[in-house]
């Protein structure tokens, strides 16, 4: 009984929220027998004489919606939801926004829809990953972030270095038992290693011991076959430093090393020829064919406190260290550098606009461009700095300071790729400006849309989806083209387009009827999609062309319902169709509109369709009555 009776309350409340405006019955009339157009001329009036409510503004916003005019869409729906709404209608809502770009805002809405119908599959779909979209476009994000189980709960962890069979180098000061550094009352740094198994677990940190000493000892950086290796130690262990005598100080400055893998250890341990009493050399980073050295230091010629260099290794002999300028460098400090194997740089920098103390930039060192930040996720407003990647292993880490500790984070790289769209005159080859393209996900959620500037436009995408071009352009024929990126890091689509001109009119029209391709709608769904709009443009150019053709629009469904339900549903697609083409300014006395559900399939295979056979069952046709 309570539960009828809750059920009862909530029916009442709906029919309450949910009410007519007094003044809509003759546009509510007009919406309910599906004519758009006139119902959003009469609801309209309503609002221009001041007596618009929730209502009014939800009716006005579902009539666009159905005619596909996104933007009044976006507008009335957002006066609406001033008030509760239905769940269908926040749907909805989120549907205009995506449409528009604005997935941040529909995410809202698709969150507040998920809360009122949790069990729809639409909700269940949205709530297992509702950010999919704008990660899609999303060019400032390039890893996903996870944390790793290596961690010291109170002491520092970084540097990290994963070697090609699987060993992960970092440092730490974990080993509470040695004396403080005078500088920083923490624990001297020592080299650590982990393995990491199949499942990307570790396996419980050790000591290096064959390269620990009293003093601070890393980062290190690796060969390409793990067998040398350069790290950072302080000059102390090496008898490097310099007397102040009034204070008994010995000020020592960090140096390079190079130590090779012999039988399992770390041996033959030399200095770097740079190295210096004057100044430090740190963060060692080595190119993937061993001939170029990166590192930071504060020798002088640089920019700033810290600076990035690099120095050339030829048979074994360093070159002069070389600043990497200020593409790279400013007057603060840059550290923390790793070189990639595709010739990408990774450094953290204080100097550089970020989101607050290290932040974490990479620079193609292939081209002469600025650094980018690696953005949020990976960059806080807290310290976030030695950052490496295997490429091989597709696995990458960092570290961060943003629980209070220096902590090892993995960065996971998200797989992405550019699209780039030329588009031109399928006659003269001539590349077309100003043309609307827009980039299309699997599900047909337009992702962006881009005008192209001299004939070309690029978007950045990730890997795992399928993509759809979309072309349009006045004058010309729409066109759509799926992308196959078959592993490349940069896809051309050439579009070409087609002039509409009489020849090109003609080839659409037959004796009896104007050829469009299908006309799609959302299962049980009777509004105009994207796809559905673009092929009725080609319909409503035609109609211009010939101001005397008269359309008669026949919508059939496939054998999947009840006879009854799949006429209605095929009413309610035509009455829409026909409801667009008026919305495009064609006279509403040139149009007329049937549904015969299931009554005439195409395919006569009765309850035992395919799915494929289903698709072609699901069909509209555009009769000529007059021509």
């Amino acid at each position: 009984m309570k539960n009828i009776l809750s059920l009862f309350c909530f029916c009442l409340l709906i029919t309450t929220s949910y009410s007519q405006n007094k003044y809509s019955v003759q546009a509510d009339e007009l919406y309910n027998t599906y004519q758009y157009v006139d119902a959003i001329e009469a609801y309209l009036k309503i609002v221009k004489a001041k007596k618009a409510d929730s209502y009014v503004y939800k009716q006005l916003a579902d009539s666009y919606y159905n005619v596909f005019n996104i933007s009044e869409a976006a507008t009335w729906y957002a006066k609406a939801i001033d008030k509760k709404q239905d769940a269908e209608t926040y749907y909805r809502y989120a549907q205009v926004l995506k449409s528009q770009g604005n997935y941040e805002e529909a995410n809202k809405q698709m969150n507040v829809f998920s809360k009122m119908l949790p069990e729809d599959l639409r909700a269940k779909e949205h709530l297992i990953n509702p950010n999919y979209i704008p990660k899609l476009a999303d060019e400032s994000k390039f890893f996903d972030v996870e944390s790793t189980t290596i961690n010291d709960e109170e002491q520092s962890d970084f540097g990290a270095i994963l070697s090609n069979d699987n060993i992960l180098y970092f440092v730490s000061t974990r080993d509470n038992g040695k004396k403080e550094d005078n500088w920083t009352n923490n624990p001297y740094l020592d080299i650590y290693k982990t393995n990491r198994n199949e499942d990307g677990t570790f396996t419980d940190p050790e000591a290096v011991n064959s390269l620990n000493t009293p003093y601070h000892d890393g980062p290190i950086t690796l060969s390409e076959d793990g067998k040398t290796m350069i790290f950072s130690r302080d000059g102390h262990s090496e008898g490097v430093y310099k007397k102040i005598d009034k204070k008994q100080i010995k000020l020592s400055q960090q140096g390079l090393y190079k130590a090779t893998l012999v039988d399992g250890k770390w041996k033959n341990i030399e200095a770097l020829p740079f190295n210096s009493k004057d100044y430090s050399v740190s963060h060692p980073s080595l190119s993937k064919d061993g001939k170029t050295l990166y590192f930071a230091s504060n020798m002088p010629g640089g920019l700033g406190n810290t600076d990035i260099w690099k120095v050339t290794i030829n048979n074994g002999v360093f070159g002069t260290p070389e600043n990497l300028g200020p593409l790279v460098n400013t007057a603060d400090k840059e550290g923390f550098p790793f070189i990639s194997d595709n010739n990408i740089l990774y450094f953290s920098s204080r100097g550089k606009k970020g989101f607050g103390g290290f932040d974490i930039f990479k620079v193609d060192l292939n081209k002469k461009e600025e650094a980018i930040n690696l953005g949020k996720g990976i960059n806080t407003k807290s310290d976030d700095f030695s950052f490496s990647i295997n490429t091989e292993k597709k696995s990458g880490f960092f570290s961060s300071n943003r629980s209070g500790v220096d902590n090892i984070y993995l960065a996971i790289p998200i797989c992405q790729y550019q699209v780039i769209t030329l588009v031109q005159d399928a006659k003269t080859k001539q590349l077309i400006a100003q043309a609307n393209v827009s980039i299309l996900d699997a599900k047909n959620n337009i992702i962006a849309t881009q005008t192209t500037k001299e004939g070309k436009t690029s978007f950045q995408v990730i890997c795992e989806s399928n993509y759809t071009i979309h072309v349009e352009k006045e004058g010309y024929q729409n066109l759509s083209i799926p992308i196959n990126r078959e592993d490349k890091d940069e896809v051309e689509v050439s579009a070409s387009l087609k002039p509409i001109v009489k020849d090109a009119i003609e080839e659409m029209i037959t004796d009896k009827e104007v050829k469009l391709n299908n006309i799609y709608f959302e299962f049980n769904k009777s509004n105009i999609t994207y796809q559905g709009a673009s092929e009725l443009d080609k319909l409503v150019t035609i109609m211009k062309a010939y101001p005397e053709m008269e359309i008669l629009v026949r919508s059939h469904t496939d054998t999947k319902g009840s006879a009854s339900y799949n006429l209605k549903l095929s009413e309610r697609r035509a009455q829409a169709t026909m409801q667009y083409v008026i919305s495009k300014g064609i006279s509403k006395n040139r149009l007329s509109a049937i549904g015969l559900g299931s009554s005439e399939p195409k395919i006569d295979c009765k309850s035992n369709c395919t799915d494929a056979e289903d698709a072609q069952n699901r069909r509209s046709e555009f009769l000529i009555v007059k021509k």
